[in-house]
């Protein structure tokens, strides 16, 4: 049983998140606090395993009442956001305090059906517990050979870099973003699963902080050394040729309609249309989204690392690629950031 304590200075909110919850029989509510300052005590008192939290409260913030929480305690803290610019900026910084996810406030925005809403809300939570990600997600035996870093894993020789995220993705691959010097050759192409009112502000706050260029990536871009394009979110983000040159084309795809965008849209456009070395990384996220494009890849060649379950949110879609024996490198976070920053 995965134990709740839900943190919000609206009662009908605080309600409405219970009732939700306990529908579940996976989830036990055992508190509610009604702004920052009575989470901390709360947290404390009651030991939860999974904390939902609002950014917006009196007396002590979200952003403030998580970066209290991490001094510490490593609960696992799902923020309810808005689905606004400032939302967004505001949730990176609580993802930045220590926060592990977040999901929009307004249900109608996480799915159409209620039930579906509510569904995606109760997994979330038991995934990000540790009975969630230990049950669910069990751990694999990855051979020493793959998983040591030897003193040859370097980027050189790669001509493309592309990532794939999910839960646990910002955080990530920030760090392993702000790893890369100004001289950083490769373009990178980023997918991660977000709202698209958020990858704008995530490409924002990333070319802040970088060393590197960011920039949310637009139909028709051209792939620049030492940029990093976001994909925007409810869009699909693939990569074509035209003529000599290597672009980006963003397109609505009906026909997927579990991510978007999706790792393996990008993967497989990638190994269709690109002729040049490739190396895939595939990070912290639910599911097994970028595995079967990481298949595709390596098909052609490509090199595939993998985000270690140790430095993971949620060892999902990197353990995906272990288990199907694609990955050539596993590495913590901090080892993928200093070995792509040695190209």
């Amino acid at each position: 049983m995965v134990k709740v304590l839900i943190v919000d200075d609206s009662s009908f909110f605080r309600r409405r998140i219970a009732e939700f919850l306990s529908s579940d029989s996976r989830i036990e509510v055992i508190g509610q606090a009604v702004d920052g300052l009575d989470a901390v005590e709360k947290v404390n008192q009651l030991n939860p395993d999974v904390i939902t939290m609002d950014i917006e409260m009196p007396k002590l913030d979200g952003i403030s009442a998580v970066k209290k929480i991490r001094e510490t305690k490593s609960t696992p803290i799902l923020m309810f956001s808005s689905l606004t610019h400032d939302g967004a900026k505001a949730t990176f910084e609580a993802l930045d305090a220590g926060a592990s996810d977040f999901l929009p406030k307004k249900f109608e925005d996480i799915a159409t059906e209620k039930s579906e809403a509510i569904k995606t809300l109760c997994d979330r939570v038991v995934t990000l517990s540790n009975k969630g990600t230990k049950i669910v997600e069990a751990k694999l035996k990855i051979p020493e050979a793959i998983r040591k870093l030897s003193t040859s894993t370097s980027s050189k020789g790669y001509q493309l870099a592309v990532i794939g995220a999910s839960t646990g993705g910002p955080a990530a691959i920030e760090k392993v973003l702000k790893t890369l010097p100004a001289d950083f050759s490769l373009p990178i192409l980023l997918t991660q699963h977000m709202p698209g009112s958020f990858t704008g502000a995530f490409a924002e706050r990333l070319n802040k902080i970088c060393a590197i260029s960011v920039k949310e990536a637009e139909d028709g871009d051209e792939l620049r050394p030492g940029t990093a394009y976001v994909a925007p979110g409810g869009r699909q983000m693939r990569l074509k040729k035209n003529g000599r040159h290597n672009i980006i084309s963003i397109i609505d795809d009906p026909a997927v309609t579990i991510y978007k965008p999706c790792v393996d849209v990008t993967f497989n456009s990638i190994a269709e249309e690109y002729s040049g070395r490739v190396l895939a990384i595939v990070m912290t996220g639910m599911g097994s989204d970028g595995c079967k494009g990481a298949r595709l890849l390596r098909e052609k060649g490509a090199t595939v690392w993998v985000q270690d379950e140790a430095s993971c949110v949620v060892y999902g879609m990197p353990m995906a690629v272990v288990k199907e024996n694609l990955a050539d490198k596993v590495m913590s976070v901090d080892e993928i950031g200093m070995s792509l920053a040695r190209h």
